[in-house]
């Protein structure tokens, strides 16, 4: 895979450290996080990443797949599974799927211009969710998107497709609800990283079309291995 650019080192935690450590560590990795677009324009190829779990929670699965950012054709499809670092903790999960989120990415025939990540990116109770973790340590352009509210409340957005609220934390927007999908759930989107809050729901609305996902996460848990793993939700 061609290099990255302004990748820092994954930083991942002793699990004899102790809890108190991986979140400093965090911290210490959100600090990182860029809210200011990086992404290549016009873009290219974007990518979606998932990941699960299996033996009883002791390995990670993750799936990538590459697509060209018009058309959305396929152009390389990875999975990789990794030992997870440390236990199951809330809060903590994205140190435990980073590891195989980073060798499906690196197993791709080239890095994308913009990711779509499962999971959170910037809100998070410490800033660092799976989308924001995975940009830091890749330098690649991230989004996180979501199921449900980690952290912070925004208004229901109108059941208009594409309308979108602020989801705030502490007096400090992390997110947007965003309304994909006519009666549906909306989703929680968020800045990962080299990703501005004003680009965020915009982009993931310019690549969704009948389906509450957009089209690249879509696709990517079409083209995945049946998920009968364990799922850890979204962090």
């Amino acid at each position: 895979m061609a290099g990255i650019e302004d990748a820092a080192p994954a930083g991942l935690p002793d699990p004899d450290d102790g809890i108190e450590a991986a979140r400093a560590l965090q911290l210490e990795l959100a600090a990182k996080v860029r809210l200011r677009d990086g992404y290549s324009t016009p873009l290219r190829t974007v990518a979606a990443f998932n990941v699960d779990y299996e033996d009883g929670g002791a390995t990670a699965r993750a799936v990538a797949v590459l697509f060209d950012a018009d058309s959305l054709q396929k152009l390389g499809s990875e999975i990789a599974r990794a030992p997870v670092p440390i236990t199951r903790i809330p809060g903590l999960l994205s140190f435990r799927g980073l590891p195989a989120l980073l060798q499906a990415l690196e197993a791709l025939p080239q890095a994308p211009d913009l990711a779509f990540v499962a999971g959170h990116g910037i809100a998070h109770p410490r800033g660092l969710g799976l989308a924001a973790h995975f940009g830091v340590a890749s330098g690649v352009p991230s989004i996180g998107v979501a199921n449900e509210i980690l952290v912070g409340s925004g208004s229901e957005p109108h059941q208009v497709r594409g309308a979108y609220t602020p989801l705030r934390s502490q007096g400090k927007q992390v997110g947007w609800l965003l309304r994909s999908r006519l009666a549906c759930d909306p989703l929680v989107v968020s800045p990962g990283h080299r990703m501005s809050m004003a680009s965020t729901a915009d982009l993931v609305m310019r690549f969704t079309r009948d389906d509450r996902l957009p089209e690249p996460m879509r696709l990517a848990e079409l083209l995945g291995p049946p998920r009968d793993g364990e799922a850890e939700g979204d962090d």
